[in-house]
This record gives C-alpha cells, structure tokens and sequence, in this order.
C-alpha cells in the first residue's frame, strides 16, 4: 500500500479529477463533469436558472469560476451539504464509466490524495496538512464498488 497522488486530467490517474472529461446523468440532466454538478449545486434552490448556466458552460474550469461567484445567493444549508454532493457527483461519474472505475478500483489500498497546493479542504494543500476529503471520497466509493 503506497500512495497515489492525482490533480491535472492529462497526468496518471487525472480521471480522478473533478475536472476529468465523464460526462454523467445525475437528477434527470446530463452533466460534463463532477466540477459543474458539484458548483451548480451551490444554486438549487436559490438561483437555479445561474445553476443551469454552470451545467451548460463548456469548461470544468469555467463551471468552477462561476461557482465561486457569489454575484448569485448560495444555497444556505451549502456547508452541511457540500461533502455529500460531491460524493454524489464523483459516485455517478464512476458508476457510469467502467474504465476508470477499474482504474480507481486497480489503486487497492493505496492512499489517493489530491496534490493541490491551493486547496486545504478537498486536496492535501501546500504543506500537506489539508484535509484530502476528495481523496477520502474516492477511497470510500473504491471500497462500495469493489
């Protein structure tokens, strides 16, 4: 058991990333990837026509861009569902594509951390010491799946 670290789609295990090109369907609509469910989601119930905006937009870095606006209310129960809507979005994603689900389920034990040195919550952070939940959400979907 090692460790694997993920982060850029073009990179060893970049399937990992919220940013990787699996579209999926999650509540009755076609999403390009996890990064624009999971911003679009900061809208429902508040501004769900912004919501719309960010599925549609054509770039997971542009869906995050305009996730991180707050020209537009956010929903108000967003931190108590955050982690719970990511599990959703990364789990639909890899329920609906075999090859990387095999990939993610090929990584054994091995620790999966997202080496971002910008995010202390999702990734492992600059220093190493953030919270990995991207990582511990990929670790628990690897074990359900096997």
């Amino acid at each position: 058991m090692g460790t694997i670290y993920f982060y850029k789609v073009n990179e060893d295990y970049g399937c990992f990333s919220n940013f990787s090109p699996h579209p999926f369907v999650l509540d009755g609509k076609r999403w390009p990837t996890s990064e624009h469910y999971f911003q679009a989601q900061k809208f429902f119930p508040t501004t769900p026509e912004y919501a719309e905006q960010i599925r549609l937009t054509l770039s997971p870095m542009k869906a995050a861009n305009m996730g991180r606006s707050r020209k537009h209310p956010i929903r108000s129960d967003w931190e108590e569902q955050k982690d719970i809507v990511m599990k959703k979005a990364v789990l639909a994603k890899f329920q609906t594509h075999k090859d990387i689900r095999d990939t993610l389920i090929s990584t054994g034990e091995s620790i999966l951390v997202e080496k971002t040195t910008s995010d202390f919550y999702w990734g492992c952070g600059r220093d190493g010491t953030g919270l990995n939940k991207l990582g511990l959400i990929l670790m628990e979907i690897r074990a359900n799946l096997k």
